[in-house]
């Protein structure tokens, strides 16, 4: 019998090890884009409220509403989380 390649076995055989090496590939990759992401998940979180100094009548509110801005558009605060935080400082 004359052939001419691997045969259905030796096929069959590079198929699984090309598969497994693509999902073994694919998983480490998830894994570090997860990682990542939780990393920037960690950064992006502000400080709690009560670790807030409270803000004194001379304080620049001008300034603060300036940082309250710049961290809404890096995505650190929410439209609502800024919101609230605008109305305490001007009502403060």
């Amino acid at each position: 019998m004359n052939r001419r390649g691997p045969g259905l076995i030796g096929a069959a055989a590079r198929t699984a090890v090309v598969a497994g090496t693509a999902s073994a590939v694919s998983g480490r990759v998830q894994q570090r884009q997860q990682a990542r992401f939780a990393e920037q998940e960690a950064d992006r979180q502000p400080m709690p409220p009560a670790s807030q100094p409270a803000a004194s009548p001379g304080e620049d509110i001008i300034g603060q509403l300036e940082r309250l801005a710049a961290l809404k558009e890096q995505g650190v605060l929410t439209e609502a989380e800024f919101d609230a935080q605008k109305a305490r400082l001007l009502a403060g």
